[in-house]
């Protein structure tokens, strides 16, 4: 286990910083629970007080000196003590040292645990607190008793009093990465943080014990923790210490709430008596809390149910279980969650008996793409007898869970009980969605366009259709699946899963073809059918968000972006384990990170869905790729090649329509490894055959790809024969696709083709307001160079653009950008050095044994370089290029 450094905290960390050195504050004390970071928050507080202009000491009470006089303070007094003095005289003495070993100085008195401190220590402290000779910092214990003399120090107002809040979710995992060395999957840093709460010590606890339990998994360089828990020792103790001893009856209240909290007050007070849940508040073991006129009760801490359901007796816990399972039942179920909750307390107490409770329960979780308890239900459904709908259901769900081997045997185990045109619909749908999304097999098109002619209700027949359109847009058979999604739709009386799966499909077809707006409408469709398909088949909005993402990023709509990736959807996913959607999202975030120019961010996303993904076939291979590209933009040739070579390995053969990104990524791969000839035969072979078919939305950024890698006037053939080159069919494009992505990089073509500097200056300016920064400092790079080659007075301020730009940017090396890059020679840096330094010629030549004429001729050659007409721009010039 790796220590970590100080993290967050700043704003805290400030406040004692300036309480002990403006000279016009007063002390400052933290309160905290324990674990919380109080004790490191002080340390790093003294640490960076400057140690020359002050007398800094720092003590640390504990038990073993709270009845020692002077024991807390004992590390900063001197060892021996006067004898034979009064108690006020032995104040008097320890003042008088501390203010002579300060020699004048300011005194900073910082002390950890101060609710420990030992009588004399306390009025000590508060004495020199109140004589102001010092500043008094330090930390206590929330809910332990305090030494009057130090709650005196703030309610006679001699120092700041502030509570210590719990670490961040950002906090934590930045924490988790320097403890584990890697970056950390978001959902399992979360899902940790909301363990631990915040608290510092329990999460290096529950890491250990994680780690020691093979419980965190590395994948791709990212860590997932699987979410068992196996708590250690240490923490196990600390937690028990802090229950305490219960009587029987408050022990019952408080395990009734570990094993099913949220708790109703009014339930628990049916089950156990209202004094015992009051003592259980007064001691903090449970909180109860208000929501719309509704109390609920839940324990303290979420560790606290971690050890007392460990602590509990699985007879009891099964009873117990079952009384929960009893009372919510005998008042009717009443709160949205009130189905999920009976039917896990069913399970939980061998009262499952009911396998249509159980399967109406799975499907309410799977509507909240909690798959890993979707899945628990369906099993205990298929266990109690649930039949043909429990198997499909969890047939569905091992889909999900990426084990789609066990997923097809499932469901070809109960293909003798599709006995009617509903169940064989339904068998079909499942097999379909296994065996094309989940097993890659080809066959399965041709299977399911079969089985819709051995239906003849029209919705059933539909539903198979739709299944099929789906699975031909996916393997680029895009004619065929719009005539058989126009049929499902034109039939009016098509239900409305029918419907959202073909207008999921159009949705993606539309965006992929540059029809933005007939994409969005289509996406709009899909969610005005929500309540028909939300519960049966939730996956869907995996369909609909895959095409509704692509159209964001194809129309440059950032800001949408980020409303997608932060809505319920993305979190439902990542807290439910819904990996196909959480793996998804996390694409999305890459593209719209590298889009920004924030490779280190688009790295960091594209990893975590290679992690997420590491099982799947759906859009593993899209995951890789977006790393690739991300690597390849950061100029990592051996990274981006690593993760080409991995998109192409785990790639679903059957999602051909995914080939755009894919491509694109391949050809930056050859850029980064300076294979620009293959990097431009990539992008030019893609826009051809995306012209083929009709991809014409994608088609204008593998045309600007070849833009920015300064290829603007490269011929491309056309159907019939003839030539065009590029900017000359992005005007085109632009006059097809919608948005106003497509008129501006065609503008940006154009000026690359004509360079026009000014015009490359105006596309860069509109780049930077819609926040794609790359863009426009590679706009902004190309416009420098003609103006370097044209020697420009405007050179050095469109060189202080670019390198704010850059600066807005994470790690960028493009081709655009490297062609930008000046290099100077080392005698041609040592000259321009001196000279920006202000060194006369005649001096640089006699400090570098050269000749005059040798100096002036290096200052002309780094001039041209650098786009400057003298020694007076060469300071900044200089600083704004890296060899």
């Amino acid at each position: 286990m790796r220590p970590w450094s100080f993290v967050g905290r700043t704003q805290e960390l400030q406040r004692l910083v300036v309480a002990a050195t403006s000279g016009s504050e007063r002390g400052l004390i933290f309160s905290g629970s324990a674990g919380i970071g109080k004790s490191r928050l002080l340390r790093e507080g003294v640490d960076v007080l400057p140690g020359d202009g002050y007398a800094t000491w720092y003590a640390s009470a504990n038990i073993a000196t709270a009845g020692l006089p002077f024991g807390g303070l004992a590390q900063v007094l001197p060892p021996s003590q006067p004898v034979g003095l009064s108690p006020a005289g032995l104040l008097r003495w320890a003042m008088d040292s501390l203010v002579e070993r300060a020699a004048g100085r300011p005194i900073v008195l910082a002390i950890d645990d101060a609710h420990l401190l030992d009588p004399t220590s306390a009025a000590l402290v508060y004495l020199i607190a109140r004589s102001g000779h010092a500043t008094v910092l330090g930390t206590l214990r929330s809910g332990e008793p305090v030494p009057l003399p130090i709650r005196a120090l703030w309610t006679d107002d001699l120092v700041d009093h502030a509570e210590l809040s719990p670490l961040t979710i950002a906090d934590t995992t930045h924490i988790l990465g320097e403890m584990l060395g890697g970056e950390v999957e978001s959902a399992s840093a979360e899902r940790l943080w909301r363990m631990c709460l915040g608290n510092a010590l329990f999460l290096r606890e529950l890491v250990i014990a994680a780690q020691s339990g093979d419980e965190m998994i590395q994948h791709f360089g990212v860590w997932r923790w699987t979410g068992r828990l196996e708590l250690a020792p240490d923490l196990t103790d600390l937690i028990d210490t802090r229950i305490g001893r219960l009587s029987p009856d408050v022990r019952t209240a408080v395990e009734l709430v570990a094993l099913g909290e949220p708790l109703g007050l009014d339930l628990l007070t049916k089950i156990v008596r209202p004094a015992e849940v009051e003592i259980a508040e007064e001691r903090g073991l449970i909180r109860v809390t208000s929501d719309d006129r509704r109390h609920n009760v839940r324990l303290a801490h979420p560790l606290y149910g971690e050890v007392v359901r460990r602590r509990c007796p699985v007879s009891r816990s099964r009873r117990l279980t079952a009384q929960l399972a009893d009372a919510v039942e005998g008042v009717g179920a009443r709160r949205r969650d009130d189905l999920l909750r009976v039917a896990v307390w069913r399970i939980d107490s061998g009262t499952a008996k009911d396998p249509q409770l159980l399967l109406n329960a799975g499907m309410q979780a799977y509507s909240r793409f909690d798959v890993p308890l979707a899945l628990r239900l369906a099993k205990a459904s298929v266990d109690a007898g649930g039949g043909f709908p429990a198997a499909e259901l969890l047939a569905t769900l091992l889909m999900f869970a990426d084990q789609p081997d066990d997923a097809q045997q499932v469901i070809e185990s109960v293909q003798h009980e599709a006995d009617n045109e509903e169940r064989k619909t339904r068998w079909y749908s499942a097999r379909a969605l296994i065996g094309f999304w989940g097993l890659s097999h080809e066959k399965t098109v041709t299977e399911i366009s079969e089985a819709v002619g051995g239906l003849e209700n029209p919705n059933h027949r539909s539903r198979l259709r739709a299944f099929e359109s789906m699975m031909r847009f996916h393997q680029m058979e895009h004619e065929d699946a719009l005539n058989i999604g126009r049929a499902v739709l034109d039939r009016p009386a098509t239900d409305g899963i029918s419907r959202a799966l073909v207008y999921s499909m159009l949705t993606h077809l539309r965006a992929a073809r540059g029809e933005l707006a007939d994409s969005d409408r289509a996406a709009s469709r899909v969610l005005a059918d929500l309540a028909a398909w939300q519960t049966e088949m939730p996956y869907i909005k995996v369909a609909m968000e895959l095409g509704r993402g692509t159209r964001l990023v194809l129309g440059g709509d950032l800001r949408s972006i980020d409303e997608i990736v932060a809505d319920e959807f993305a979190d439902l996913a990542d807290a439910g384990e819904f990996r196909l959607g959480s793996g998804y999202v996390s694409v999305l975030r890459a593209q719209a990170a590298r889009l920004r120019g924030r490779t280190g961010d688009a790295l960091r996303h594209s990893l975590q869905a290679c992690a997420m993904l590491a099982a799947s076939k759906v859009f593993a291979g899209l995951a890789h790729a977006e790393r690739a590209m991300a690597a390849a933009l950061r100029g990592e040739a051996v990274l981006a090649a690593e993760a080409m070579a991995d998109s192409d390995r785990t790639h679903g053969t059957n999602l051909i329509v995914l080939y755009p990104w894919r491509e694109q990524a391949r050809a930056w791969t050859h850029a980064a490894g300076g294979d620009l000839a293959g990097a431009v035969g990539t992008l030019r072979e893609l826009a051809e055959r995306l012209r083929r078919d009709r991809m014409a939305g994608h088609e204008v950024y593998a045309l600007h790809d070849l833009v920015r890698f300064g290829f603007p006037a490269l011929p491309l053939s056309l159907p019939d024969g003839g030539l065009s080159t590029v900017a000359e069919r992005l005007a085109e494009l632009a006059r097809q696709v919608d948005g106003p992505m497509p008129s501006l990089i065609s503008r940006h073509a154009k000026a690359a083709a004509g360079e026009s500097v000014a015009e490359l200056l105006w596309v860069a300016d509109q780049f930077a307001r819609q926040d794609f920064l790359l863009y426009a400092a590679e706009a902004t790079a190309t416009a420098l160079r003609l103006l370097r080659d044209q020697r420009s007075p405007q050179t050095q301020l469109i060189n202080t653009k670019l390198t704010e730009l850059k600066a807005r940017c994470q790690l960028i090396d493009t081709p655009a950008l490297r062609v930008d890059r000046v290099r100077l020679t080392e005698r041609e840096r040592q000259v321009a050095e001196l000279a920006a330094m202000g060194t006369p010629s005649r001096e640089i030549a006699e400090q570098l044994f050269l000749s005059a004429r040798t100096v002036e001729n290096h200052l002309q050659r780094v001039y041209v370089k650098l786009g400057v007409s003298g020694r007076v721009e060469l300071p900044h010039a200089l600083r704004s290029i890296s060899d």
